[in-house]
């Protein structure tokens, strides 16, 4: 069975122990340009930088591209009821929950895929 993380650092370091990191920065830059928002983090990033430009882009996303980020979390599948669930008062914060929660979802798709294929 899928096992959800608690957080961003044991996603992270989930995937590497299970070496998918690789995988989950190609399901990353594959689901972001179906969105048309261009991002390429390369194979090389590392998890921290990879948990921070993720972080920054949703960022800006929200305050600048508001239906495009709509449009990504349709696209990712990133599950209507968890964003409803944070609290947006902070957008800071909302960015940081929503990088995890793309990031979790990512994540479920590349363990489904290695374990069930």
């Amino acid at each position: 069975m899928f096992p959800i993380p608690e957080n961003t650092d044991i996603l992270l370091a989930d995937a590497e122990s299970e070496n998918l990191y690789l995988s989950l920065i190609e399901q990353i830059n594959k689901d972001f340009n179906l969105a048309n928002e261009g991002i390429d983090f390369p194979l090389s990033i590392s998890p921290d930088e990879l948990k921070i430009q993720l972080h920054e882009k949703i960022y800006r996303m929200i305050q600048y591209k508001f239906a495009e980020y709509l449009n990504l979390l349709y696209i990712i599948d990133v599950s209507e009821i968890e964003i409803k669930k944070l609290d947006g008062s902070d957008l800071v914060i909302l960015a940081e929950q929503v990088a995890f929660l793309i990031l979790k979802r990512e994540w479920q798709k590349v363990w489904f895929r290695n374990h069930y294929k």
